[in-house]
């Protein structure tokens, strides 16, 4: 079985040197590159992190295991794919991983055909994590762009409220909402309404519904 995506770049972490051997090898029979690592903390001192398209790690490894590193990684909002490798009397542990959004989990021995199977899936959720940090940070560049009393009527808008309804919550006029409504609709580049309504709930809490909450509490 050959992955389709020849150039990805994999991690894999784990305390035993054979196991990281039989698993590069398996990788780059794939035509995929493989950075082995000896630990968490080695994992962490490189770059790899922001490299790799998947990490295949070992769940208890001397020093930082794989689910405190799951965690940290978490915490910094790295969302790289991690395939956790356990012994048999770690399940619940490695199940626990999962519900942490770990994307898989395998036991000791590991069976090759089906570990190759689960790095393509992962692939494919790097490439979705990846275009959909993309679209973020372009959607937040368009809402940076807006004038701060745009960013005032764009969740008034979002929340449903009429033209003139947002006039009378800011203390403006109807005809000064339409302008704003139509500068907002250019620079967020929306093509309906409904769709300035999404990239509004995208944007989440610490943008939009912030800015309604400050607008109507001053109100």
């Amino acid at each position: 079985m050959k992955i389709e995506y020849t150039s990805s770049i994999l991690a894999i972490l784990d305390d035993d040197k054979s196991v990281q051997s039989a698993l590069r090898d398996l990788i780059e029979s794939e035509g995929m590159s493989a950075l082995c690592f000896d630990s968490a903390e080695q994992f962490l001192d490189s770059r790899a992190r922001h490299k790799a398209a998947c990490l295949i790690a070992d769940l208890r490894m001397r020093g930082m295991s794989g689910i405190e590193l799951q965690a940290k990684l978490k915490a910094e909002r790295c969302r790289i794919p991690i395939i956790f490798i356990t012994g048999r009397g770690d399940i619940p542990t490695a199940v626990n991983a999962m519900k942490e959004g770990a994307s898989d989990f395998f036991t000791k021995p590991v069976d090759g055909a089906a570990l190759l199977s689960s790095v393509e899936r992962a692939l494919h959720q790097n490439l979705a994590n990846r275009r959909e940090a993309t679209e973020h940070v372009s959607l937040f560049a368009r809402y940076e762009s807006l004038t701060p009393r745009e960013r005032e009527v764009l969740p008034l808008l979002a929340s449903g409220l009429l033209n003139k309804q947002v006039a009378f919550e800011l203390g403006i006029t109807e005809w000064t909402v339409q302008l704003h409504r139509g500068h907002i609709m250019r620079k967020m580049q929306a093509d309906s309404f409904a769709g300035l309504v999404r990239m509004a709930d995208k944007l989440g809490p610490n943008h939009t519904q912030s800015s309604l909450i400050g607008t109507l509490t001053s109100t």
